[in-house]
């Protein structure tokens, strides 16, 4: 029988997970933000 308890759990599990591969194993769609400062792109 599942309780709110184990639902909670394994919800924060698996949010964990997925702020995980989001971070380390998807990559950013552009990397125009992070090289700002290195060029004239008027963000200053």
């Amino acid at each position: 029988m599942w309780s709110l308890q184990h639902i909670l759990v394994y919800l924060a599990v698996a949010a964990a997970v997925a702020y995980l591969v989001k971070k380390y194993f998807l990559k950013p769609k552009s990397k125009k933000e992070r090289t700002c400062g290195m060029d004239d792109c008027g963000c200053h």
